[in-house]
């Protein structure tokens, strides 16, 4: 029988979320970076983007937050962490 993903031990299960989110955060720094609009606010605007779509898949697992271990309503706050630093910079930075 093959382990699902509630079968794993709690510290393999929040490895695998942090793998994910520096996953994505590689990817939507790359996509970012061939923005036409500037790194800064493509990178915000895909930000926006990632903390719609993990509080999604959040609901859509049922998870729970403040969870023992890490899950989507985990990487959505670092999502929105990331989002309120850059905007912080966007907003700051003379145009």
């Amino acid at each position: 029988m093959v382990p699902q993903f509630q079968d794993l031990p709690q510290g393999l299960a929040s490895s695998r979320v942090l793998i994910r989110f520096g996953v994505r955060m590689i990817i939507l720094a790359t996509f970012a970076a061939s923005s036409s609009i500037g790194f800064a606010r493509g990178l915000a605007t895909l930000m926006l983007m990632a903390i719609i779509l993990s509080s999604l898949m959040a609901v859509i697992k049922r998870e729970r937050p403040f969870q023992p271990v890490l899950n989507y309503w985990d990487e959505t706050v670092a999502y929105a962490a990331m989002f309120s630093l850059i905007s912080i910079f966007i907003h700051s930075a003379p145009a």
